[in-house]
């Protein structure tokens, strides 16, 4: 039995920037005559996971390139959590050598900005407090695929996203520690480890997020992920986890964080991840992208599952309300003319994690389109057209994320 515990962990472990390969997202379907197809063409062949994620089930995924992964519609299933095996990848830079989880507990986070700042270990920090919580971990660009614009990155459908548990400490209990915040500070800055090229601009190229400093409450600084050390492709040993923020927020391999009184003026927060009209260059008047908003959509059926015989279906999906809890779904089975109630089933896991949700019906022979929408406790309601912007993120569109199923 420990054989089998210490190969997980070497594969885990295992970790090399792996053979950039372009693979391409397949297809969702369409809905009132209209074919929300991801804008690239399918693959002739599926591209191999590289090395450093060869450890992941690749019948569950699609591999865009060595650092853009993409989990299967059809492979979510129908529990809450999502299984390091089929979670997405999407890294900003290819992932670091394997020796930044040689030594996890050794592992060093400069606070700053503290009353009494300070470099910390992370042995340090898990004498410091320890909390859990489940989140959605998503791409801000999941959706990006339905966008008729074409944005440049990669052309996601539903599969960016998953439902992760983290476990560390929480970020107050370290500030607490260390005498709070220093006064004037508006932002919680988290800068990510990864080694940078030599003569260029490390501004430029550094994983360095700012984002408000309400954040900080709860949010944890993870060296667990669904119960193992997280693995180094999913930003090992030590990740800020901003929960109800888009993935790039949640800074992997995090060495500094510090509290600011203004944003970082690393590209990826000056010019990078913000809402800009289309054709319009990205600048700081733009808004960032930050906390995720209401969102759905139906895992079965899915593209993939073909015709199927008349009778009794489950239609059933996910739901999230981004740093609100979800209250309830509605499902249609004709693009949005009429809605119903669905049912949320499984576990509570909080606020930010997402709700699994089942609608159970018997079909007659025809053509259907199915979509569902969300609505938050704060009575917010998942809306039927995506927020036009120059890149395709925060696309939460209900009619973007339906499926048209033929029944037999």
């Amino acid at each position: 039995m420990n054989e089998i515990i210490n190969l997980r962990r070497r594969q885990l472990l295992a970790g090399s920037a792996g053979t950039l390969a372009a693979g391409l997202a397949g297809s969702a379907v369409g809905i009132a005559g209209w074919s929300p197809r991801a804008w690239s063409a399918e693959p002739a062949k599926p591209k191999p996971l590289p090395d450093y994620v060869a450890w992941k089930d690749a019948q569950s995924l699609i591999v865009h390139s060595a650092t853009t992964i993409e989990t299967k519609r059809s492979a979510f299933g129908t529990s809450v959590i999502t299984p390091a095996e089929q979670l997405f990848i999407r890294n900003n830079l290819p992932a670091p050598d394997a020796s930044f989880v040689a030594d996890r507990n050794g592992w060093q986070l400069a606070v700053e900005g503290v009353k009494n700042p300070r470099k910390l270990t992370v042995a340090e920090l898990k004498t410091m407090g320890l909390e859990t919580v489940a989140m959605v971990l998503q791409c801000s660009g999941n959706g990006r695929g339905f966008f008729p614009h074409k944005p440049s990155g990669t052309p996601w459908t539903v599969g960016a996203a998953g439902c992760v548990i983290w476990s560390g400490v929480p970020v107050r209990a370290v500030v607490e520690a260390l005498g709070g915040v220093a006064e004037g500070m508006r932002f919680m800055t988290g800068t990510g480890g990864e080694k940078l090229p030599e003569g260029v601009d490390p501004k430029g190229l550094v994983v360095e997020r700012s984002v408000p400093l309400k954040a900080m409450e709860d949010a944890l600084l993870a060296w667990e992920m669904n119960g193992e050390p997280i693995p180094l492709a999913h930003g090992g040993p030590l990740r800020l986890i901003v929960p109800g923020y888009t993935g790039v927020n949640n800074v992997k391999y995090i060495k500094r964080l510090a509290f600011t009184r203004d944003e970082t003026e690393a590209k990826i927060q000056k010019t990078g991840y913000r809402i800009s009209p289309i054709g319009v260059k990205s600048d700081p008047s733009h808004p960032s992208v930050w906390e995720m908003n209401v969102k759905s959509w139906v895992n079965y059926p899915n593209p993939d599952s073909g015709p199927v015989p008349a009778g009794g279906l489950q239609i059933h999906g996910v739901a999230f309300g981004g740093v609100n809890a979800v209250k309830r779904v509605e499902v249609s089975l004709d693009g949005g003319k009429t809605w119903k109630e669905a049912k949320l089933v499984g576990p509570d896991l909080g606020r930010y994690a997402w709700r699994q949700f089942v609608f159970p019906v018997k079909l007659k022979p025809g053509t259907y389109t199915i979509a569902s929408r969300a609505i938050d406790v704060e009575g917010n309601v998942q809306p039927e057209n995506r927020l036009e912007n120059d890149h395709g993120y925060i696309n939460n569109s209900w009619r973007d994320h339906a499926v048209q199923l033929t029944v037999a």
